[in-house]
């Protein structure tokens, strides 16, 4: 961890609570795009954000020192995300929105110079992902998320499950599985590779 970091978290339990904004500014945008990621959701995402960093200011005490704070602290933002996921699944009222927003739809566009077929047939699949997502159970969606779109290790991920590696790896294969499935429509419509609506990476 760096020096400022150090220098901050020590600040922080000294009782410069203004030191903790050093942490966050540093460390936030990582977190959200976990949150967002996981959640699907603009607001959902800044909610569970700032539990995560509550969290953390709560048990800094407990930190050791010798840890890197930013992996710490991801690790809370990925079972407050986690959480979240679980209650709004509860809650028949929620949808989620688009899991990346506007910057997914950019990174599916295929080129500046699409057709208005093209872009239409991109946007279908933009609205079959965001189905197919929305289809996962919260730990296949957030195994999933993890995994292979922010590279997480299994053990990692079994970490923040809470479940053995075992059971990690196979909410990751029923992801895959049931990505593949629903989008395979989307595939022989657009007479595309599956990778125009955003498989990321096949199970390692």
């Amino acid at each position: 961890m760096e020096n400022e970091e150090q220098a901050a978290i020590r600040r922080v339990l000294a009782g410069d609570r203004d030191a903790y904004r050093v942490l966050m500014e540093r460390h936030l945008p990582a977190v959200l795009r976990l949150t967002s990621r996981i959640t699907g959701s603009p607001v959902d995402a800044e909610e569970a954000a700032q539990e995560a960093f509550l969290r953390a200011y709560n048990k800094l005490p407990e930190f050791r020192e010798q840890a890197a704070f930013g992996t710490w602290v991801y690790r809370i933002a990925m079972n407050c995300s986690l959480n979240l996921v679980e209650r709004r699944s509860r809650d028949l009222s929620w949808t989620a929105v688009a899991l990346d927003g506007e910057a997914g739809t950019e990174n599916l566009a295929v080129s500046h110079g699409q057709t208005p077929e093209a872009a239409l047939l991109d946007r279908e699949a933009i609205s079959q992902r965001e189905r197919a997502m929305c289809s996962l159970t919260p730990m296949e969606r957030t195994a999933f998320v993890l995994r292979h779109m922010e590279d997480q290790s299994m053990g990692v991920i079994a970490e923040a499950l809470g479940v053995p590696v075992n059971s990690a790896k196979q909410a990751v294969f029923r992801a895959v599985g049931k990505l593949r499935r629903a989008l395979s429509p989307a595939r022989a419509v657009a007479s595309r590779p599956i990778s125009a609506v955003v498989l990321a990476k096949e199970t390692r």
